[in-house]
């Protein structure tokens, strides 16, 4: 009786069980080896013999590391990098990748992607142009980064340098070119603006030189307007001379009666 109890419960005694959770994969791992033939075990619930086998369980989610760097600009300048990236284990090979590298596949293959490519984009911007073309260089950084790890069996979403930074002596030298370079500009605008000032200066000055010159060729050609332009300034008040016969009038000043 104890007998057939036993070859009953043997194979419960021989058999373990996993389960993939969702968003994961498993591998089957036999005497040691990965069971390529198995693939990436999708989620449910898995038996083996816990004796000769065993179940390894993967993330498949999106992952997110953020890190940091130091690398060298076009100029020679060091630039110290912070960085983000997202990227998630391709499900379908993931008993590969698990046999190639491990269970931390992503602290061994992460890093030497994102360093070996930031090191060969920033080096091909000059530190100044870095910093205002960092979208381009980002985008850049990004296909280069899936590109490189893709066939490693890891995808790449997103890349972000969330912050550039370089040694302060550098710092304070863009600084300074960067306040040099806006007061040459309020200078020339200024400079500008006094040319336009002298300019207007001279219109003005040809526009009243035309002026004198049309109204002295006008009094020129016209005696009574001399007379016109005196009577129309007149305060009231007779201007007289004196003669040796008397107070006379110094303009003659007809009306509109007739001299009796």
């Amino acid at each position: 009786m104890r007998r057939a109890a036993l070859v009953l419960l043997l194979p419960f005694l021989l058999t373990a069980c996993e389960q993939i959770d969702t968003g994961n994969r498993g591998v089957r791992v036999t005497w040691g080896e990965v069971d390529l033939k198995s693939g990436s075990l999708k989620e449910g619930l898995y038996f083996y013999n816990p004796f000769t086998s065993t179940v390894v369980e993967l993330k498949t989610r999106t992952l997110r590391w953020s890190g940091k760097t130091n690398t060298y600009t076009k100029d020679v300048q060091q630039a110290n990098i912070t960085f983000v990236v997202n990227y998630n284990l391709d499900r379908d090979n993931a008993h590969v990748v698990f046999r190639d590298v491990g269970k931390d596949w992503d602290k061994i293959l992460l890093p030497q992607a994102v360093e070996g490519v930031l090191k060969q984009i920033i080096g091909q911007y000059d530190a100044v142009d870095l910093i205002s073309r960092r979208a381009e260089a980002t985008d850049k950084a990004l296909k280069a980064i899936a590109a490189s790890i893709k066939d490693k069996g890891v995808i790449v979403t997103r890349f972000e340098m969330t912050d550039i930074n370089y040694l302060k002596e550098f710092e304070k030298s863009v600084e300074d070119k960067v306040i040099a370079t806006q007061k040459a500009v309020e200078e020339q605008n200024r400079t500008k603006q006094v040319e336009e000032q002298a300019k207007q200066k001279v219109i003005a000055a040809r526009a009243e030189a035309e002026s004198i010159r049309i109204r002295a060729q006008a009094l020129a050609s016209n005696a009574q307007l001399v007379q016109w332009q005196a009577v129309e300034k007149w305060d009231g008040k007779m201007p007289q001379i004196i003669t040796g016969s008397g107070v006379l009038p110094f303009i003659n000043i007809k009306t509109g009666g007739q001299t009796p």
